[in-house]
């Protein structure tokens, strides 16, 4: 996700657009299988309305981004009919009516300002009830050039886990460290 909201902040900023106005998205939200869920878009001054033109997209892991609702509510074809979009309030908002296992991943809204888009950061769906999987852990060794200058970076890389949230904690000789800890 970062790698994608990086190239959508690099596109709005080459575009001229104004840095005040912010797209306001929920970070994460979660659902069961057959559930409902709406994720919401908003701003942090101003209301969202058809003029603004909402527009989402789902981009979940290992495929291409893909336009799920254009100008409020068009779906383009091969959309299924479960996804929505529609103005709730002051904000934009997609509904997800019958969450399936693969609906899980990032969701960005983008508006229409006077010329570019604007996107959000983008809100990441959980769908619970999947298998739980234990991470795997990669653990990278300091270099022998740092180890001559007596210094030791350690680098521990987790990937392949469920739910999406893991807490790392490293020990010295059974101790905790805080210290140099990033």
């Amino acid at each position: 996700m970062a790698w994608t909201v990086l190239l959508l902040g690099v596109l709005a900023y080459s575009a001229g657009v104004d840095s005040q106005t912010v797209v306001i998205q929920e970070p994460s939200l979660s659902v069961s299988p057959g559930g409902t869920v709406t994720l919401t878009c908003g701003l942090s001054s101003g209301s969202v309305s058809t003029s603004t033109y909402p527009k989402w997209f789902q981009q979940t892991p290992g495929k291409a981004p893909r336009t799920l609702i254009y100008n409020t509510s068009h779906r383009p074809s091969g959309v299924p009919e479960r996804f929505s979009g529609s103005i709730s309030g002051n904000k934009a908002a997609l509904t997800i009516t019958g969450a399936q296992a693969e609906d899980e991943g990032d969701y960005y809204c983008c508006l229409y300002f006077s010329g570019p888009y604007v996107f959000g950061s983008g809100t990441h769906l959980s769908v619970l009830g999947q298998p739980k999987s234990a991470p795997s852990v990669t653990l990278f060794p300091p270099s022998t050039e740092e180890l001559s200058n007596n210094k030791a970076t350690l680098v521990c890389l987790m990937s392949d886990f469920y739910p999406g949230a893991v807490t790392v904690a490293w020990k010295e000789n059974g101790s905790p460290v805080s210290q140099g800890v990033e």
